[in-house]
């Protein structure tokens, strides 16, 4: 590929979504989604599903796992196709992950996350740590076969990896260290975190308000998904599906969903502030996409 990946990136309810869909239309550009809750069919209201067409939504069954090395190859195979009808793809989204692995290759292990760990580990008090070996073998069978049950700060990291990117720790240690690729990369987001954590309050109201519930409810009506899958255990559908599941009030599910989205972004802009090269630019200025497409003029 000789000319750069052009990436919108930024932490959920920044607003980079709506910049990248009118850059879009103004320019020749087709978006493809960088987001690990819309590749899966059934997570609409609360993936925060545009309305504006993008590659690589709605791809994969609930069921399925989908992992950071399926979306480079899908991105990729996305990026010839829209280039071959004489159109700029443009990444949007704010899965990390997979912006990583495909500018970057997926030859690291990813750093421990405490949130996660610590979840983990609250699971092992309740459940016991044979079981967490019984969940990491549904997931990451290679690396299980390999643990005994009670080898519990092993199974912590497996299953703590896993939880983080959708990735097994056997893929990666097997994955090779993948082609660099040049980008030039815009990250949305507003000033101050306040006003993040606002949208971010008022945004999962709004998706309560408009059938979140009910979207949750079908898929945990369907009877083959479970809470170790990606799908179910996106930020909003994990804290939901605790409801259905009887484990607590939908008002406890609703603060909880929102104390998830804030860590999640918290987590998102983390990851940015330590991506070289990145153009920052406030999501809340007026003229953000112009701003935007000055970053991109070269290209489009």
């Amino acid at each position: 590929m000789t000319e750069p990946l052009l990436c919108i990136m930024g932490p959920t309810a920044a607003g980079k979504t709506d910049a990248a869909i009118a850059l879009a239309q103004a320019c020749n550009a087709e978006l493809i989604s960088v987001d690990s809750a819309l590749v899966y069919r059934g997570l609409e209201i609360g993936a925060a599903q545009p309305d504006y067409p993008h590659h690589l939504i709605d791809i994969r069954d609930p069921l399925e796992i989908y992992t950071a090395a399926d979306f480079v190859d899908d991105a990729l195979e996305a990026v010839e196709a829209i280039r071959a009808r004489g159109k700029v793809p443009i990444f949007v989204g704010g899965t990390m992950m997979y912006f990583k692995a495909l500018l970057d290759g997926l030859s690291e292990m990813p750093p421990s996350d405490p949130e996660v760990r610590a979840e983990i580990e609250r699971e092992a008090i309740q459940q016991g740590w044979p079981e967490m070996h019984r969940q990491l073998q549904a997931v990451d069978a290679v690396t299980a076969e390999s643990l005994h049950p009670n080898h519990s700060q092993r199974i912590s990291r497996a299953l703590e990896v896993y939880r983080q990117t959708g990735v097994p720790m056997s893929h990666w240690r097997e994955r090779s260290q993948g082609q660099k690729r040049d980008a030039i990369c815009v990250a949305l987001a507003p000033a101050e975190r306040r006003i993040l954590h606002e949208r971010i309050e008022l945004r999962f109201d709004h998706m309560l308000a408009n059938g979140f519930l009910d979207e949750v409810e079908a898929l945990y009506q369907r009877g083959d998904l479970h809470v170790d899958l990606p799908a179910v255990r996106a930020v909003g559908y994990r804290q939901l599906w605790s409801h259905l599941s009887q484990e607590c009030s939908l008002e406890t599910a609703r603060d909880k969903g929102i104390a998830a989205t804030r860590q999640l972004a918290k987590r998102q802009i983390t990851w940015l502030r330590g991506w070289s090269g990145l153009h920052w630019l406030d999501s809340g200025a007026k003229n953000v996409q112009e701003q935007v497409k000055g970053q991109f003029r070269n290209y489009l």
